[in-house]
C-alpha cells in the first residue's frame, strides 16, 4: 500500500481531482517495490481513461523510477506519450519494452508504425516480420501483414520518387512524394526532398510549409531555418526573412551561410523601414533617397526593386513631382500593370500634370483591383470632376499656371495677359470684341483663383462664376457700357486693380 501522511491526505479530501506528485520523492511516497510501483500503474491507467493525461504521466514517471525493469511501466507511459502527440518520446519507451520482453507483440506493433511514420522503413519492416513469425493474436498479425505491404509499396515510391526527381521530372516525383508522406507523415528525408520540388516548379507556399516542418521534425535544423529564410527574401518579405535566419543564428551562432545573409536582410530591412518612417514625417525627397539605397543594396531580386520604385512613386506623387512620378509609376506598370499602389500614384501625378482624361484611366484600373479603397474611390470622382470642368473653363489654363501656383504668380500672370489683352489694344470691331471676352477671363480667373474660398470650390469641380452652377446663384454679368448683366456681387473687371479702362468703339 502507497504510505500517504495526515497532511496528504486531507488535501485529497478536499481537492479530490489535484494530484500532488513530485515524481517519487514527493512526501510520503515511498520508491520501494512493496506495491507502490502497481499503484502508480492503476493511478495512470485510470486517469488516462480518464483523459487526465498529464497527471497520468507523472505517475507513469513514477513508476518507470520505482522499477526501471518493468517493462509494463514502459509501455503504459509509451501509450500516454501517442495520445499527447509526443511521438518521438513513445520510441525510446517502445524500444525498452522490447528488450525487456522481446515476445511483447502489441509493442514491437506499435513501435514499427511509428518507425513507418517517421520513414525508417526497415526498422519499420523488421519488426513487422517478427510479429508475423511470433504467435500473436490474428488482429495483429493482420495489422503487420497490412503494414509490411504498405511499407514494401511505399520503397518502391522512394526509389522511383528520387529517379524522376534526378532526370528533372519534379511534377512527377511530387507527386510520388505525396503518396510517401501520407504514411510517412514525419519522414524529414521525403519532405525536404519534396521542397526541392516544390522550388523548382516555383510554388514556393508548398515549399514553405514543407520547411516549417522539417524544422519541427528534424533537431537543430539549420538548414531548413536557412533555405525558409531565403524564399523569403527572393519574395521580397525581408521582415520574415529576417525572422527564420534568427531562428537559424539561435541553433547556431557561428552558421557562416546564415550569418552572411542576416547581415544583408538586416542591412535592407533597417533601409526599408527608415524610409517607411520618412514618409511617414512626409519627408518625401529623403524617402526618395532611402529607396534609391535599397535597390542599390539588393539590386538583384526584382521585387525589392518593384517595392521600391512603388514607394518612390508615392514619394514623387506626394511631393508635387509629377513628370518624374509619372516616369517611375510607369516603370513599376510595365513589371506589374495590375499594382494598386502604382496606379494610384501615378493618377494623382497625373491631375497635378492637368492629364485627366488618363487620370482617370488610371483610377478605374486601379478600383477594379482596390474595390473598398477609399482614396481610389475618391480619386476617381476628383479626376472626373476635374475632367469635365477642364472641357469648360478652366482658369488656370486661361491664366496659363500650373493648380500649385501660388498668388504671387497668379497675380504676376494676370497682370501680364490684361496688359496684352486690353481692349483698347485693339481697333476692328470684331477683334475688340474678341479682347473683351478674353479680358473678362482672365479677370474671373484671377478673381476665382485669388480668392481662397472660391479656387477651393473651383478645385473641388465647381465654376464660382458658372451662371448655371446650384451654388453659383445671383451672379451679375458687367458690360462695357455701364450697368451689370450678371456677374456676381458687382463685380467690375475694369473697375479695380492697377488698370483703369477706357473703352471707345468709335
Amino acid at each position: 500500500m502507497v504510505s500517504i501522511n495526515p497532511i496528504a491526505r486531507k488535501i485529497c479530501n478536499y481537492i479530490p481531482f489535484v494530484l500532488v506528485l513530485i515524481d517519487l520523492r514527493y512526501e510520503g511516497v515511498r520508491s520501494d517495490k512493496d506495491g507502490s510501483v502497481e499503484n502508480h500503474l492503476e493511478m495512470g491507467k485510470k486517469l488516462l481513461a480518464a483523459g487526465q493525461l498529464a497527471d497520468a504521466l507523472s505517475h507513469f514517471h513514477a513508476a518507470v523510477d520505482g522499477d526501471p525493469q518493468n517493462y509494463m511501466a514502459y509501455y503504459r507511459r509509451a501509450t500516454v506519450y501517442l495520445a499527447m502527440g509526443k511521438s518521438k518520446s513513445a520510441l525510446p519507451d517502445l524500444s525498452k519494452v522490447i528488450e525487456l520482453k522481446p515476445d511483447f507483440t502489441s509493442a514491437r506493433l506499435q513501435r514499427g508504425n511509428l518507425l513507418l511514420k517517421q520513414g525508417r522503413l526497415d526498422e519499420a519492416e523488421s519488426d513487422f516480420k517478427k510479429v508475423l513469425k511470433s504467435n500473436p493474436s490474428s488482429k495483429d498479425q493482420m495489422e503487420a501483414e497490412r503494414q509490411l505491404t504498405k511499407s514494401d509499396e511505399i520503397q518502391r515510391l522512394v526509389v522511383q520518387a528520387q529517379n524522376d526527381f534526378d532526370r528533372g521530372d519534379f511534377i512527377t516525383a511530387a507527386a510520388q512524394l505525396d503518396t510517401i508522406i501520407e504514411t510517412c507523415v514525419w519522414d524529414v528525408s521525403s519532405r525536404e526532398l519534396r521542397t526541392e520540388c516544390f522550388i523548382q516548379l516555383g510554388e514556393t507556399g508548398k515549399a514553405i510549409s514543407d520547411l516549417k516542418a522539417t524544422s519541427k521534425l528534424r533537431n537543430d535544423n539549420t538548414q531548413a531555418f536557412y533555405k525558409l529564410s531565403t524564399i523569403y527574401y527572393s519574395m521580397g518579405d525581408h521582415e520574415m526573412s529576417l525572422t527564420e535566419v534568427r531562428e537559424c543564428l539561435k541553433l547556431d551562432p557561428d552558421h557562416k551561410l546564415c550569418y552572411s545573409h542576416y547581415k544583408q536582410v538586416k542591412k535592407l530591412n533597417k533601409q526599408i523601414q527608415s524610409a517607411e518612417e520618412l514618409i511617414d514625417q512626409q519627408r518625401y525627397g529623403d524617402a526618395v533617397s532611402k529607396y534609391e539605397a535599397v535597390m542599390k543594396t539588393e539590386p538583384n531580386v526584382q521585387q525589392y526593386s518593384l517595392h521600391a520604385k512603388e514607394r518612390i512613386c508615392h514619394c514623387l506623387a506626394q511631393d508635387q513631382q509629377a513628370e518624374r512620378a509619372i516616369k517611375v509609376c510607369s516603370e513599376v506598370l510595365k513589371s506589374d500593370p495590375q499594382n494598386v499602389n502604382a496606379l494610384k500614384g501615378r493618377a494623382e501625378a497625373y491631375i497635378q500634370d492637368e492629364q485627366y482624361e488618363e487620370a482617370v484611366r488610371d483610377f478605374e484600373a486601379a478600383k477594379e483591383h482596390g474595390e473598398n479603397d477609399r482614396q481610389i474611390k475618391e480619386g476617381l470622382e476628383k479626376a472626373q470632376r476635374l475632367l469635365k470642368q477642364s472641357q469648360k473653363r478652366d482658369y488656370y489654363k486661361i491664366l496659363g499656371v500650373k493648380r500649385s501656383a501660388q498668388k504671387k504668380e497668379i497675380i504676376k500672370a494676370y497682370r501680364k495677359l490684361a496688359q496684352q489683352w486690353h481692349p483698347d489694344n485693339f481697333h476692328g470691331e470684331e477683334e475688340k470684341k474678341k479682347a473683351e471676352k478674353k479680358f473678362i477671363d482672365i479677370a474671373q480667373a484671377k478673381e476665382v483663383l485669388t480668392d481662397p474660398e472660391m479656387r477651393s470650390k473651383f478645385d473641388q469641380g465647381e465654376d464660382p462664376m458658372d451662371p448655371q452652377s446650384q451654388q453659383g446663384g445671383g451672379h451679375h454679368h458687367q458690360n462695357f457700357h455701364g450697368g451689370f448683366n450678371s456677374y456676381q456681387g458687382g463685380f467690375n473687371p475694369f473697375g479695380s486693380g492697377p488698370f483703369n479702362f477706357k473703352f471707345n468703339y468709335n
